[in-house]
């Protein structure tokens, strides 16, 4: 290793760090093969770290067939030839092709870019708020304490003491009418509503979703065949006139619509009930963050109206706890539990069941309450001062929907008004175009506002440069 060094510097942990060194300097011809590395407990005392560091880099290398141990001699190179991580690659499988659906689906491209300085992101809570140690120590007292036989394939339907938490959570807080056995446990929100359409929905039948609305719902019954038709959304929330009479399921956000943020009227929610009725429809009630409200109690959900076994009411811990988790669920009508639980099993069995008896507990000893009331008067002051500032600043260009839950809000852009999002980005504001949540055209013209990830003393700021990227036509 006369011609080799390696350097701690940069991010991961230091055992991953040789490691990645050490692979690219065998795969570029630096360390040719036959070549004897020096022994770990060397290597360790060189680059001041543990000698287990050092080994589990060795290990995962020789695992790999980069390195090649020899009793008594060493560790030394394997006949690795220069560039071979190409060839290490897949097949290309040139002939083989994905069904014309998937040709054609796209979803925005993640980002692994450091987060803006100025954060209106939307759908991102505020990762700082999470109490991580209680989290933690909750985490590792289930693993602390759990049975081999624990460790056994579950219930597809979830851990039993979340199930039961989730119930008597809802039931309390939003009024839910379920018991445990309702409940469902899913790998967040999205793929509730995968297993709800792969259950419901059969290809070519019409599913109607909101217009503007969720994209990711949009999307995924369109990957499952059915056709998908906006409905418009206005001052009360979703227009039950404009449902197609031939659709079948009905997805719609009514505690706080997105990305428009308007609660559902008693009125239309009781049309739709009607609606589903008599067309022997169901419905799909996404209540993704109504748990953050600042004002008045909100109307009941659907699922608490309805008398005829119509509603689905879909759930997540996304917002109130972090997006990482995965951790969702649904609430069905008995005539579609064991579907439910089929399918879900045919999916990926079951989710990951320490961190849903984490969550039990965290739910059970009022930590979840806890939790929603402090990040609820954070959320509340950062709201109040996007809304004094976009009726005072932005009055003459925008048109602010009346919104008084969730973590974002919309606004519309007035006649003649444009907003260059590109510039915005360059001067470190993120916002959302309201047109990235439309699926008809014309696209409508608007901006999303979220303000889970930004600090409060970051917002006049942030708003004044946005208001620079405004222009009159």
């Amino acid at each position: 290793m006369t011609d080799f060094h390696v350097s701690l510097d940069g991010r991961g942990d230091l055992a991953d760090r040789i490691y990645r060194q050490l692979l690219a300097a065998i795969l570029d011809g630096r360390l040719r093969a036959g070549e004897r590395l020096p022994p770990s407990r060397e290597l360790a005392q060189r680059l001041a770290v543990s000698r287990n560091t050092v080994t589990v880099a060795y290990d995962r290398l020789t695992a790999e067939g980069f390195l090649v141990g020899r009793v008594g001699a060493g560790t030394f190179v394997g006949d690795v030839a220069p560039g071979q991580a190409e060839a290490r690659a897949a097949p290309s499988g040139t002939g083989i092709r994905p069904r014309e659906l998937w040709r054609t689906l796209r979803t925005p491209s993640s980002t692994s870019d450091a987060p803006p300085r100025y954060d209106f992101r939307v759908g991102t809570p505020d990762a700082r708020l999470f109490p991580l140690q209680v989290w933690r120590r909750l985490l590792a007292r289930e693993l602390r304490h759990t049975t081999l036989d624990a460790f056994n394939y579950g219930d597809p339907a979830g851990h039993a003491g979340l199930r039961a938490a989730i119930a008597r959570h809802v039931g309390v807080s939003r009024s839910v009418r379920a018991g445990a056995e309702d409940v469902l446990v899913t790998q967040g929100a999205q793929q509730a509503l995968d297993l709800i359409g792969r259950v419901l929905v059969e290809p070519g039948e019409v599913v109607a979703v909101e217009e503007p609305g969720y994209w990711p719902a949009r999307l995924l019954f369109q990957s499952l065949g059915a056709r998908v038709a906006g409905v418009p959304v206005d001052g009360e929330g979703l227009d039950v006139s404009a449902i197609p009479d031939a659709a079948r399921l009905v997805y719609t956000t009514p505690s706080h619509q997105f990305p428009t943020g308007t609660a559902m009227s008693l009125a239309r929610r009781t049309a739709l009930l009607d609606w589903a009725r008599r067309r022997d429809a169901v419905i799909v009630e996404d209540d993704y963050d109504s748990e953050f409200r600042f004002g008045d109690r909100p109307l009941e959900p659907l699922q608490s109206l309805d008398t005829a076994g119509r509603v689905l009411y879909v759930g997540s811990f996304s917002k109130t706890l972090l997006p990482m988790l995965r951790l969702g669920f649904v609430i069905a009508p008995a005539s579609l539990r064991t579907a439910l639980r089929t399918a879900k099993q045919l999916s990926d069995w079951h989710g990951e069941l320490p961190a849903q008896a984490a969550l039990a507990r965290f739910i059970a000893d009022g930590l979840l309450g806890r939790q929603v009331r402090r990040a609820s008067r954070i959320y509340a002051a950062r709201h109040e001062l996007i809304v004094t500032t976009l009726h005072t600043e932005f009055a003459d260009l925008l048109d602010l929907t009346p919104s008084a839950a969730g973590l974002h809000l919309c606004a519309r852009l007035r006649q003649g008004v444009s907003l260059d999002f590109e510039l915005a980005r360059r001067r470190g504001v993120a916002a959302e175009d309201l047109a990235a949540y439309c699926g008809e055209q014309p696209a409508q013209r608007g901006l999303v506002l979220g303000y889970g990830a930004i600090e409060v003393d970051q917002i006049p700021e942030g708003l004044r440069l946005l208001h620079t990227c405004l222009a009159r036509a």
